[in-house]
C-alpha cells in the first residue's frame, strides 16, 4: 500500500507541475480511459450473461417468485 501511495503521490506533483491547460487534457483523457474500462467490464458480463443462459445457469420467474425464494 506504501508503494501505491508513493506510486500516486509521484503522479500528483507530476501534474502539479503541468499548466492548467496541460491539466485540464489530463483529465479528459483520464475521463475516457475510465469510461472504455467500465464499457469493457460491462461488455464482459454480458458475454458473460449471454453464456450463462445459453447453458441454462439462470433462472427465470416473476418478483414474487423471487421474493418467495428468498424467504425461504
Amino acid at each position: 500500500m506504501t508503494e501505491k501511495i508513493s506510486t500516486l503521490q509521484q503522479a500528483l506533483d507530476v501534474v502539479e507541475a503541468l499548466d492548467p491547460e496541460e491539466q485540464a487534457i489530463l483529465v479528459d483523457i483520464i475521463s475516457k480511459l475510465l469510461s472504455q474500462q467500465r464499457r469493457n467490464e460491462l461488455l464482459k458480463e454480458v458475454a458473460q450473461a449471454r453464456r450463462d443462459y445459453q447453458q441454462g445457469n439462470i433462472k427465470q420467474g416473476s418478483v414474487a417468485d423471487l421474493m418467495a425464494e428468498l424467504n425461504e
